[in-house]
This record gives structure tokens, C-alpha cells and sequence, in this order.
């Protein structure tokens, strides 16, 4: 599913364990997350928290985000209402 997620846009863990069909189980996404090989060039940079907030000590993760055109309001969180990504349920 994170193959999907198109470039200048985030969806939030809670979202992605959802689509999993696995709604009560956010954490568990970003331990899988964390765990995947930079060999494999997954965008997992395009995964954030419900409020928008990066990966903490992902220094790399803001800048990713801000080269591809993600919104961020002035706290440093994305802002979610312009960069969020809504896949359609039949998509995924």
C-alpha cells in the first residue's frame, strides 16, 4: 500500500492499519515501517501521525516530504487538510 502513495502526499499510520483491515493497530504499522530495508526504496517518508507529525530522529523525513511538495503549517507538523491522501477503499 505504500507503493501507492503518491508523491506531494501523506497518510497517517492509523489510516494505513485501517486499510489493512487491522483499524486498532497504528503502532504496529510504524514498527513494520521502521523495520523496512533502505534497499527496497519504499516511500515509507509519506507515513506520518494522525496530527501530521514526522518520524521522531528522522531528521531526513521533513526534507523528503518538503522536496515532493508536502505542506507543513508552522508547528512542523504536514498540514493534513491540503497534503493528506484519501485512497479510495476499492483502490487498495
Amino acid at each position: 500500500m505504500v507503493t501507492q502513495i503518491p508523491a506531494g502526499r501523506v497518510v497517517t499510520y492509523g489510516e494505513l492499519a485501517r486499510l489493512a483491515g487491522w483499524p486498532q493497530h497504528a503502532r504496529m504499522v510504524g514498527r513494520a515501517l521502521r523495520e523496512v530495508p533502505p534497499a527496497l526504496h519504499l516511500p515509507c517518508h509519506r507515513v506520518v501521525n494522525a496530527a501530521g507529525r514526522t518520524a521522531p530522529g528522522w531528521v531526513e523525513q521533513p526534507q523528503l516530504l518538503r522536496s515532493e511538495g508536502v505542506a507543513f503549517k508552522s508547528n512542523g507538523c504536514v498540514d493534513m487538510r491540503v497534503s493528506a491522501w484519501k485512497p479510495l477503499e476499492s483502490f487498495v
